[in-house]
């Protein structure tokens, strides 16, 4: 069974955790949802963004999410794959500098790696855009551009593939996120 390293933590955007958390696990995957300081079976709480017409997406509180393996467990060599979700955990999750070279591993080995959102925060703090085709929410395009990455602009139902990446801007996406990521892993789904 092929194993899915999940980071997340408190503040997480709701949909753009307990979404492709399921979705993988449906699939098959064993997923490790970890997050720094946490240990399997606590929780994080998560917040729901949604976009209303105003400038920016709002906020409300989210559901709580069950950890499923302790952080400081982790080997990154043991994983097939890499999910970062969005919201507001990245800005504090990329702090973490075990969790800068766990991410790092993910883009030394090539192994399929998917973000989200603000998740793409944590690849522009491990500095591996650099020189990457690469899309995230639009109020992270300055990070991006900053980390040396090439910036795509595209709606929120669409995504970029680079190589072993794949990203989105948000929630919208995740039809096409999962779909490319899966894809990445080698897994082919078919209906009848």
């Amino acid at each position: 069974m092929k194993k899915i390293l999940f980071l997340t933590g408190d503040y997480a955007e709701d949909y753009e955790t307990m979404v492709p958390f399921q979705m993988l696990s449906m699939v098959g995957f064993e997923v490790h949802a970890v997050c720094p300081g946490k240990k399997k079976g606590e929780k994080v709480r998560t917040a729901i963004h949604d976009f209303e017409g105003e400038q920016t997406y709002s906020e409300k509180p989210g559901h709580y999410f069950t950890l499923t393996y302790d952080f400081d467990q982790v080997q990154p060599e043991n994983y097939d794959g890499l999910y970062i979700v969005g919201g507001r955990a990245p800005e504090y999750l990329r702090l973490n500098e075990r969790l800068l070279e766990m991410v790092k591993h993910f883009f030394q080995t090539q192994k399929p790696v998917a973000a989200i959102c603000h998740g793409i925060q944590i690849l522009t703090a491990a500095g591996v855009v650099n020189g990457r085709y690469l899309t995230a929410y639009p109020a992270v395009a300055p990070e991006v551009t900053l980390a040396g990455g090439k910036f795509q602009n595209v709606p929120m139902d669409a995504v970029v593939v680079d190589a072993n990446l794949v990203t989105g801007p948000a929630w919208p996406a995740h039809p096409a996120l999962m779909r490319s990521y899966l894809q990445l892993l080698k897994v082919q789904i078919t209906t009848s």
